[in-house]
């Protein structure tokens, strides 16, 4: 497999984690993906050779101390717990942690046993309580001298304390961070919820009223509320302005005279008016029972969303999370104040505990002194972005208050389906005719432009299409090169002045086609801009694609269902084949979340050797404690190493000490519902490409001519995430960065993640930390600009 390069060679001769003790607590409410955190710290503590505790209880075995409470953790330990919810260690809130005596007692319980750097996983309430117990250490150091608890010696070695917390929180309500561990999983189970519900709504012609949790942060409301399509969302940062009552019965009641039979209305639990007063379901069950005599349930979530597997997202966010806790206590120094590991864009940040909670804590001083505009605002962009494209999309525009123009934008799906397109289309569709433009939907790919499947699409056509899997337009990978003059025909008899391509690797090849088709055809002359609908997310450009999170998802959920059937049977491994072309994302980020014992990817070229050597590996593992096996193979890693070839090779090799099972996923991988993180991510980029549409359209209509007039290379563009950003990006300026012979990126950011798989599987292998999270510092938005809180994985 791939060779160490230097630097990370350097790096691992000079972070050892030889003679340190780190010990891994999870605090206060419990979250999806702790055990993943838990899992990653311990197994990459132990990887740099230091030795690693558990503290289970939290803060309570802490304090209470004792061979059960705080427990050394052992590579076993943490095996079988990725795909647990909740925290298998414990979780508990100790008032007597609060107390002086209480981080007296605790301090003598981690000095016995040298513990000198605590990673805590909790919410801002833990995190506060692990600084104030480091800023006190040292004191409390000399009274247990004092009290002869322990020497002087100790207080030597022992000096400093170290701390380095990872945010576990179903609520989102942490300032710095665009995703906290269990958000994603919360929100997977609000929307299973809401799809389910939204079924039997239908048939009765119902209202349904859903309370959420969040405590005083309306994030889970709100992105639920946009992954759904709500009617209306009440969240304790915007509380509705006085009237609002008559204006909700106004929306609903306008809602189902446009055919509609059923209306969804969420609340944050901790919803208010502007008075402070709290608007709870029940009030507002009431409320339209009362005005519209709607036939209206409520429907509490409470406790499920906590609750259930962590979701692919969670489980990668918490393993990267965790390796990155780790380096951070190895380079920290006495100097260094108590950090946050956190995520911004797609990269993991470092930024300063307190820094964090100053700011999370002037978010609910905005709200209690009624500045509303301020407290969303200090909720970081992520908020803001996501709270203005709901509200582009929820509420429509009267004709009267439509911005008015002549301009017309097709909108067309390409390539294979993938989830998360339809909620994409729906964006494109409102925010243009927010925009004032007509809105016209191409049926079947350039396929049916061609030959002539081109209609108007009005705002209710597109009324409930964010849940609905694979591609509602139909979509074809027919490209435009050799029906281009037909295409042109259709544009000028429908005179499109915009176009918005949505799909995989094919979308940026025939965009490619009509940019140089310019040339021959003013009809293409026009502002033209991809977004990337791929699950085996290929497209250069970006780092993510609408459809791969809920293909992971799928691929996830069966690799936790494989490896359960083998639970209670003899040894056994499983080798299980993925989609994505030649682009080993799904098999890696897949094997990543998966607790993957290796996975072979055509990025990364493997032998005969390799092979030998993963079967060597998985024998000796075999025959300690561990009872199952996980490998992936991407369908076109190898044309020899076939997954037929793998499975025989392993069954031989592996004789008498496991047996082995093989499963090719196949197309389950494209179907099924969008995750709230597929329909959010396209909701948003499609939101945003067109309001850039719109732009384009009006700084190259030529009013001489009274028409657009766009052939520079800035007016075709994809739009992807990049890092921290999202980024339009002439499709001519992509060539260079393609290999268009495999369908891939000529250098793809997860293969970063590669090593954190074959480290948390137990091999030596290198690390590359250029890119490792040095400390930032929290400014009143994170985020760059053009940043978005969709980006993370």
């Amino acid at each position: 497999m791939a060779q160490p390069d230097n630097q990370s060679k350097r790096f691992f001769e000079s972070l050892s984690g030889a003679g340190k003790s780190i010990a891994v607590l999870t605090s206060g409410g419990d979250a999806q993906g702790m055990n993943a955190a838990v899992r990653a710290v311990v197994r990459m503590g132990i990887y740099v050779g230091a030795k690693v505790y558990f503290i289970r209880e939290g803060y309570q075995g802490m304090v209470d101390g004792g061979e059960e409470n705080i427990k050394e953790a052992s590579w076993e330990s943490v095996s079988s717990m990725l795909q647990m919810g909740g925290t298998v260690i414990g979780s508990a809130r100790c008032k007597e942690f609060r107390s002086h005596e209480g981080r007296l007692k605790a301090a003598h319980n981690l000095v016995q046993r040298g513990i000198t750097n605590l990673c805590v996983i909790g919410g801002d309430g833990s995190l506060t309580g692990a600084n104030l117990f480091r800023e006190e250490w040292s004191g409390l150091l000399e009274e247990l001298v004092q009290q002869g608890l322990v020497d002087e010696d100790a207080v030597q070695k022992y000096s400093a304390l170290h701390i380095v917390g990872m945010v576990g929180s179903i609520d989102n309500d942490f300032c710095g961070t665009d995703m906290t561990i269990g958000t994603d999983s919360a929100l997977h189970r609000i929307i299973e919820v809401v799809d389910a519900i939204m079924t039997t709504a239908q048939s009765h012609q119902r209202t349904f009223v859903l309370e959420v949790m969040g405590r005083h942060c309306g994030y889970l409301a709100l992105v639920s509320a946009l992954a759904c399509g709500a009617d209306w969302v009440l969240i304790p940062e915007m509380p509705p302005e006085d009237g609002w009552e008559e204006k909700m019965c106004q929306k609903l009641s306008a809602t189902r005279s446009r055919g509609s039979r059923l209306n969804i209305i969420i609340v944050a639990e901790g919803a208010i008016d502007r008075h402070g007063k709290a608007i709870t379901g029940s009030v507002v069950k009431d409320l339209v029972v009362r005005c519209l005599g709607f036939d209206t349930r409520v429907t509490i979530l409470g406790h499920v969303q906590r609750g259930g597997t962590p979701s692919a997202f969670d489980r990668i966010l918490a393993s990267r999370m965790g390796v990155e806790a780790v380096i951070a206590l190895l380079e920290t120094t006495a100097n260094t104040p108590a950090c946050v590991v956190s995520l911004c864009g797609n990269q993991a940040v470092r930024l300063p505990l307190m820094e964090c909670v100053q700011m999370t804590q002037e978010v609910q001083k905005a709200m209690d002194e009624k500045k509303f505009e301020e407290a969303v605002k200090l909720r970081g962009r992520s908020f803001e972005n996501n709270l203005r494209t709901y509200k582009l999309l929820a509420h429509r525009k009267l004709e009267s208050e439509l911005p008015h123009s002549n301009f017309n934008i097709a909108v067309l799906n390409v390539g294979a389906p993938a989830a998360g397109m339809n909620a994409a289309v729906r964006s494109a569709v409102r925010v243009g005719i927010s925009e004032g433009h007509k809105m016209f939907a191409v049926n079947d790919g350039f396929e049916g432009f061609y030959k002539g499947q081109i209609k108007e699409i009005k705002w209710a056509d597109v009324g409930g299409w964010t849940g609905q899997g694979g591609s509602l337009l139909g979509t074809k990978r027919t490209l435009p090169a050799k029906h281009v003059e037909k295409i042109a025909e259709q544009m000028r008899a429908h005179n499109i002045n915009a176009l918005l391509v949505i799909g995989g690797f094919e979308a940026l090849e025939c965009l490619l086609q009509l940019y140089e088709a310019r040339s021959s055809y003013e009809e293409f002359c026009i502002p033209m801009c991809m977004l990337p609908a791929t699950i085996s997310n290929n497209v250069p450009g970006t780092d993510l694609s609408i459809g791969a999170d809920t293909a992971l998802n799928s691929i996830v959920e069966t690799c936790d269902r494989i490896k359960q059937s083998a639970s209670g049977t003899k040894r056994r491994v499983f080798i299980i084949e993925t989609m994505g072309g030649y682009c080993g994302y799904l098999a890696s980020v897949g094997g990543l979340a998966a607790g993957a014992d290796a996975a072979y990817i055509y990025e990364e070229p493997f032998d005969i050797r390799d092979l030998q050597s993963n079967v060597e590996h998985l024998t000796e593992k075999m025959k300690g404690a561990i009872q199952r096996g996980l490998v992936l193979r991407n369908e076109n890693s190898n044309e020899n190493y076939t997954t037929d070839f793998i499975y025989q090779l392993y069954s031989e090799e592996g004789r008498g000490v496991f047996d082995c099972r093989k499963n090719v996923l196949g197309h389950m991988q494209q179907g099924g519902a969008p995750s709230p993180f597929d329909r959010n991510f396209g909701t948003k980029i499609s939101a945003k490409a067109m309001l850039w549409l719109t732009k384009k359209m009006n700084e190259t209509f030529r009013q001489d001519e009274g028409r657009v007039f766009a052939n520079t290379e800035d007016t075709c563009c994809l739009l992807g995430m990049r890092r921290r950003a999202l980024v339009f990006q002439p499709v001519v300026q992509l060539k260079d960065e393609t290999d268009f012979v495999h369908r891939i990126p000529k250098e793809q950011w997860w293969l970063k993640l590669r090593p954190l798989m074959k480290i948390l599987a137990k091999y030596k292998t290198s690390y590359d930390v250029s890119d490792s999270g040095q400390l930032e510092h929290v400014v009143r938005n994170i985020r760059p600009k053009e940043s978005d809180p969709s980006g993370a994985m």
